[in-house]
């Protein structure tokens, strides 16, 4: 009897030790990166690779987002604010809502589905390979060599793609506005700029860049980490993807709160 009773509080007890092993291996593989950042020497041939990676490549599938997410949220409004006559606050919705919330979460889902499976993937097949092994054995540091670039790159890049975003989820707004809603093009964009204040792109762009580390950083643990042949980096790979989404919905909660808590 008792062991039926103790054995659900030892598993849970097993969860709880592995999350914090787990949380507690993040941390320290984060800090050993970023201490590499500061010390020479610097990749910077790696550093390009990988900036062109996350940003130009990435430029695509976060531009198409970025257009039609505009697109939608001002249809969205006008259905709902025509109920109150309230259509002319349509154009600040829609500018408020990508800067601060939409432009940085979607674009960061979106780079965490192609750069967080990409680096865990070519991480994790060099790891499975001894190639990881062999930098070592060439005296070659490969936290240095391969997770310092990637996560500088992926945070300098990240909030460049959202800029592109939000421009171009304002212009969708602003298209759907002016050809299909019949608003003024120059009172719609007037209201764009009125409403729209600095804080709010400051918010935006910092949520971008703590989700571009975050991205990097669970990419590359979780190929670095990475074990059992073809079959582990596919687990790699799929984790790397699910936990950066996760911890972009969590962070994204915990910056809102902190920029625009009362």
């Amino acid at each position: 009897m008792a062991a039926i009773l103790l054995d659900p509080l030892a598993a849970i007890g097993r969860a709880t030790l592995g999350a914090c092993r787990t949380v507690g291996g993040i941390a320290l593989f984060a800090l050993e990166a970023v201490s590499h950042l500061v010390r020479p020497p610097f990749y910077g041939r790696l550093f390009a690779r990988a900036f062109l990676e996350v940003a130009w490549f990435s430029l695509p599938v976060v531009a198409l987002t970025a257009v039609f997410t505009g697109m939608v949220l001002a249809l969205q409004s006008y259905t709902g604010f025509a109920r109150f006559n309230a259509q002319s606050a349509i154009a600040s919705v829609v500018v408020i809502s990508l800067v601060r919330e939409l432009g940085p979460v979607l674009a960061a889902l979106m780079v965490a589905g192609r750069i967080g499976a990409s680096f865990a993937a070519e991480i994790g097949t060099m790891r499975v390979t001894d190639q990881i092994d062999a930098l070592t054995t060439l005296s070659t540091n490969p936290m240095k060599y391969l997770v310092a670039p990637r996560l500088l790159a992926a945070t300098i890049a990240l909030p460049l793609l959202v800029l592109v975003a939000d421009v171009l989820g304002v212009m969708g707004g602003w298209l759907i506005g002016t050809l299909k809603l019949g608003f003024v093009s120059a009172a719609y964009l007037k209201s764009t700029f009125d409403y729209l204040e600095t804080d709010d792109v400051v918010s935006g762009l910092v949520k971008a860049a703590v989700f571009g580390f975050v991205i990097a950083l669970m990419g590359t643990w979780c190929g670095y980490n990475s074990r059992g042949g073809a079959q582990g980096v596919g687990g790699a790979t799929t984790s790397a993807v699910v936990a950066s989404s996760i911890l972009i919905l969590a962070l994204d909660y915990v910056l809102t709160e902190i920029f625009f808590a009362q």
